[in-house]
C-alpha cells in the first residue's frame, strides 16, 4: 500500500487527539499509526514501534485511503451474540415471578423461576443466570 501523506490540519487534529480528551488505547494507537505512516515509516517499523501487529497497521491505513480519517480511527461496531430473549420472553418472567410463590414457599426463588419458566415452551433452556440477568436489568431482586 502507498504511504500516507496527511494534510496538516489532520496532523495538527491527530496530535491533539492523542494528547487531549479520553480514548480508547485503540484509538490513540490508531492515530499514532497515521502520524508514524506520514513520516514515510513502514508497516513494520511502524508495528515494532508501536508494538501492534503488522495486519493493525495495514488495515488502519487502508480504512484512511478508502474512508476517511474518521473512520480510521473509530472502531466499528461489532454484531454480538443475538438476543435470545425478547421483550415478551422478560416480561412473562417477571410476571411469573409477581404471581403467588409456590406452596410451602414465601416468595420465587431464581432457582424455583428457572425451574418453573423450563415447563412453558420457548423457555426450554433457559438458564437461572439468564434470569438473574433480566431482573438485573429490570432492576428488581429475587435472591
Amino acid at each position: 500500500m502507498v504511504g500516507i501523506k496527511l494534510e496538516e490540519n489532520e496532523v495538527k487534529f491527530l496530535k491533539d487527539f492523542v494528547k487531549k480528551g479520553r480514548k480508547s488505547a485503540r484509538e490513540i494507537t490508531r492515530a499514532r499509526i497515521l502520524l508514524l505512516a506520514n513520516q514515510q515509516k513502514g508497516d513494520t517499523e511502524i508495528a515494532e514501534t508501536l508494538d501492534v501487529g503488522r495486519n493493525t497497521v495495514w488495515r488502519t491505513k487502508k480504512r484512511y485511503h478508502e474512508e476517511d480519517l474518521q473512520s480510521a480511527l473509530i472502531e466499528k461496531s461489532r454484531p454480538g451474540q443475538p438476543k435470545k430473549y425478547m421483550e415478551r420472553h422478560k416480561a412473562e418472567i417477571i410476571a411469573q415471578a409477581c404471581t403467588k410463590s409456590p406452596d410451602g414457599r414465601k416468595r420465587w426463588s431464581l432457582t424455583l423461576l428457572t425451574e418453573e419458566m423450563k415447563k412453558k415452551e420457548g423457555f426450554e433452556t433457559i438458564n437461572r443466570e439468564s434470569i438473574r440477568l433480566i431482573f438485573k436489568k429490570a432492576k428488581q431482586s429475587r435472591g
